[in-house]
């Protein structure tokens, strides 16, 4: 039997205002939870005058691309400020966390390396190989490297979920932005942070294990214990 077109425009109708209704609460959601979590910890982001004063166990600097054997701009970034930290009196321990899932990727060795040849000790530089996210970095920077208090370095967009996640985790955590210049494709990161935010905002309601975790590597001690063997 064939249903009159009224009903169907009807149904089709119902339809399509529970789908608008469906994006409006998705979208709410999203402006919901960003918001909260930029405003919660806008006071831990610093100066680097004011961090000198923190006595911190590390200085966390979260990994981003590498080109060839060196660090993209983003990634320079950071690592200029994370030396200037260390160099300040933040901190006499630097914690390099990125991505060395494979062997022709590595970000951690690209960010030792950039380091030390600005001066910086080895034995003062930890790499975290299974920093495969922000989430995971913070995790093991708690439960590996057994940091309690911590100065994360990352660009002021990032910085925000980076030490939600660190509150939340347990950690005593600031952060200084690395934002001396303006980036080719920000807009799109903007957007995909947005996501991330809400991504870790339940992330660490569930609080799963990293990825990998491992022997414990006290940040108190030789950074060249995570030297590649």
């Amino acid at each position: 039997m064939i249903k009159p077109v009224k009903s169907r425009k009807k149904k089709l109708s119902l339809g399509l205002i529970i789908l608008m209704l469906v994006s409006i609460l998705g979208l709410a959601s999203i402006f919901i939870i960003n918001t909260y979590v930029q405003s919660s910890v806008r006071d831990k982001i610093i100066r680097v005058d004011e961090a000198a004063s923190l006595d911190a166990d590390g200085i966390l600097i979260l990994g981003a691309g590498v080109w060839g054997d060196g660090p993209s701009p983003m990634l320079e970034d950071r690592l200029l400020q994370g030396i200037e930290l260390y160099e300040n009196g933040a901190s006499d321990r630097l914690l390099m966390s990125g991505d060395h899932s494979r062997k022709e990727y590595d970000e951690v060795n690209v960010m030792k390396q950039f380091a030390v040849d600005r001066g910086i000790i080895s034995e003062h530089i930890f790499m975290d190989h299974a920093g495969f996210s922000t989430y995971e970095s913070l995790y093991r920077a708690r439960d590996v490297f057994e940091a309690d208090k911590i100065i994360i370095v990352t660009q002021r967009y990032h910085l925000y979920r980076a030490l939600y996640i660190a509150e939340k985790l347990g950690l005593k955590a600031y952060g200084v932005a690395s934002d001396p210049r303006q980036y080719v494709g920000q807009e799109i990161r903007n957007l995909r942070e947005s996501l991330a935010r809400v991504k870790d905002f339940f992330m660490v309601i569930f609080g799963p294990e990293p990825t990998y975790l491992g022997d414990l590597i006290p940040i108190s001690r030789d950074g060249d214990l995570t030297n590649d063997h």
